[in-house]
Order: C-alpha cells, then structure tokens, then sequence
C-alpha cells in the first residue's frame, strides 16, 4: 500500500487537497482528471481544441488522464475518438501535451481496443470486430446495432499485444508523462478477464490465471518498452458495462491486484461497483465504499479510485486511507476549476449530458465557466 503523504501546510483539512508523491511524480493534491471520451477527435486525428480543453483543467502538479485512444485502425468502436497508431496522431498530440505541461501539469494517455464493443462502419473495410469470443453484445443494446465479433487467432492477440507496444512508445514520443492501460469497462482487456464473455479454451481462457494472461503480456510489454514508473492500468472488476460480467469479481480483482504488483506498476486505477455503466448507484454521503479495500491493501503502489465521488466522498475516503488519489469525470468535465473550487468549498456547475459526446469544439467542452465568470 502506498504510504500516505500529509506533510503540506495548506489546505491540511482538506484531504483532498494533501500532497502525494506518486512514484517519481509530486502531486500537491490527489484531485485527478479521468478519462473521458468525448468525441471530438474527427476522422480519429486529436483537434486543436483539446489543448484548451485539457489546459483549462491542468494545475500545477496535478494528474489529467487523457480520453481513450485508440492503439490500432481496428480499436475504434466509437465516432471521432482519437488514435495513437500513426505519424500524423502523434504529431497532433503534441501540441496538446505542450499546452497541459505549460500549466505544469503531469498528462497520462489511456490507450485502448474496443475489442467487440463496435460496429462493422467503425471497422478497417467494414470486416467483423475482433474479440477473444465469438459471441456478440445483444444488438440494440444502448440503440446501436452491435456487429458479431470474430475469435481471434493466438497470432493476432500477439499482434494486438504489440499494438499497444507501439501506442505507449508512440505516447512517450508526443510528450506524455505516462500511459494508462484500459483494462475496464467491457472493451477488449476486459472481454478476456471475464469468464462471461471469454469462452477460449486455449492458453487464453479458462482459469482465472489464463483469463489475465493477455492483460499481463500487454503490462509487460508497456513496461519494458517505456517503463513502469510511467505505466498505470485501469480496471473494472465489478462492472457490468457492455455485458463484461464475471461470476467471481471480488476473486478476479484480488487476483489481478496481487499480481501486477510484479510489473511496480505506478498506479492501479479501479472503477467502484456502484457504477453501471453511465449509471452511478448513490448511497448515503457517509457510506464507506468497502468493496475496493481488498484490492488497495494488496497492491503496493498508488491506487486510485472512481465512481460517483464528490468533495465529501473524496475527502472521507483519503482521509480512512482507502485510496490515494481520486478521479472525477463529469464534475471535472463541468468544473474545469474543480480543484479550486473544492478548496473554498463553493458550488459546482451543472452537466449536462447531453452535450457529453458530440461534435462541437465549444459547447459542452470549453465552455464551462470558471468560478470568476460564473460570478
């Protein structure tokens, strides 16, 4: 378990607002920007306005995980999400990067593959997706027409293995700090952790120790490409998003806790089972969310947490050392001044939802005010 930092003199009753050290990396707060996709990378080449957009939300110091990027032309299952695979991709990074390390902020990059979550128009020359299965998400499920999936071959889970080699050296080379591996929320990772959707019966499938083996290769080839202490991972045990279930998530997230503590990981990024997809289950203010403790005492690194989180859930969970950092999607998306704002304990825009996942470079993205201009 990482060793808790609460040395600073200021803010020191709001935990929040503590100093951590995060590998090599010094946060004066353990406030961190999650991933979000936000559809707004057209034709998958990342756009001038994300490095207002990511800049607006950098602090001195603090922690921004980029959206999800695609690591290959065959990751994509969503429109105008960006891509990490090509020339031109890292070169339209780079300026984004720029801009949030000007802020003094530390900027990671989540990489992923869809896997099945995708349809045939997302795909190169309109083929299946690929999964470690065969067997589809029901079609209609959240009003898309999901595509059947075709089982991948041994060979190509070892080339996939290698596209997010690629995708982490590619990340490094625009500027980032460091990478996030998307092992979460039912996409590809995921579909080969889970014992519902992985049906192999080869090397990759089977037993819990067959079912994480793709997700480790990938670790460790991230890690010796660019280094551990630049390599995070995100996971979702409980979640049951895109019909990614497992029969035994508590032995499953246990499982792979203990084990990545092998690669000295930076940091273990784990989604709280109150989440259901874009759905968060609520409970009372003072409620401990006990179900991650398994996890955050067996692995030895940094361990973030996420899901559903406000100023007095995120403070009460760093205050009972149940994590070390904390991540906010939407109230960060809203309130790109959000650590400011925690601080003098002032209110918060509102989401709206509606604008989460569209095309405009403005509205819904950079147009939040800030404390000052709401005022």
């Amino acid at each position: 378990m990482a060793v808790q930092n609460n040395s600073t003199t200021t803010s020191l009753n709001i935990p929040l607002l503590t100093h951590f050290k995060m590998g090599e990396f010094d946060l004066p707060h353990r406030i961190v920007l999650a991933p979000l996709t936000r559809g707004r990378s057209y034709k998958n080449i990342p756009q001038p306005h994300a490095a207002f957009y990511y800049s607006q939300r950098a602090t001195e110091g603090g922690l921004l995980i980029a959206e999800a990027t695609g690591v290959s032309d065959t990751s994509q299952g969503y429109r105008d999400t960006p891509g990490i695979w090509t020339k031109e991709q890292v070169e339209a990074w780079k300026p984004i990067v720029d801009a949030v390390h000007q802020k003094g902020a530390i900027f990671f990059l989540q990489i992923w593959h869809v896997g099945r979550v995708s349809t045939y128009d997302f795909q190169p020359n309109g083929q299946a997706p690929i999964s470690p299965t065969d067997k589809g998400i029901t079609p209609g499920l959240d009003g898309v027409d999901w595509a059947p999936p075709r089982r991948l071959t041994k060979d190509e889970i070892h080339g996939l293995v290698n596209d997010f080699r690629v995708a982490a050296r590619n990340a490094i080379e625009a500027g980032f700090d460091g990478v996030e591996i998307h092992g979460a929320n039912g996409y590809l990772i995921e579909q080969f952790l889970k014992d519902q959707v992985n049906d192999r019966t080869d090397e990759y499938g089977g037993s819990l120790e067959n079912r994480c083996r793709f997700a480790f290769e990938i670790v460790e080839a991230v890690t010796k490409e660019i280094g551990s202490k630049r390599v995070g991972i995100r996971l979702s045990p409980y979640s049951d998003f895109m019909e990614s279930i497992d029969s035994d998530p508590d032995a499953l997230g246990l499982y792979l806790a203990n084990e990545l503590n092998k690669f000295d990981l930076v940091y273990l990024h784990v989604i709280e089972p109150r989440v259901r997809g874009a759905e968060v289950l609520q409970g009372p203010e003072d409620e401990f969310p006990h179900k991650l403790l398994p996890m955050r005492k067996a692995f030895k690194n940094t361990f973030i947490t996420a899901g559903g989180y406000n100023r007095s859930k995120g403070n009460f969970v760093i205050s009972e050392n149940y994590a070390d950092l904390v991540a906010f999607g939407r109230l960060f998306l809203a309130n790109p001044d959000l650590v400011r704002r925690y601080e003098l304990d002032a209110p918060l825009n509102k989401y709206d939802r509606s604008t989460f996942v569209i095309p405009d470079p403005i509205v819904g993205y950079t147009d939040y005010p800030f404390l000052e201009e709401a005022n």
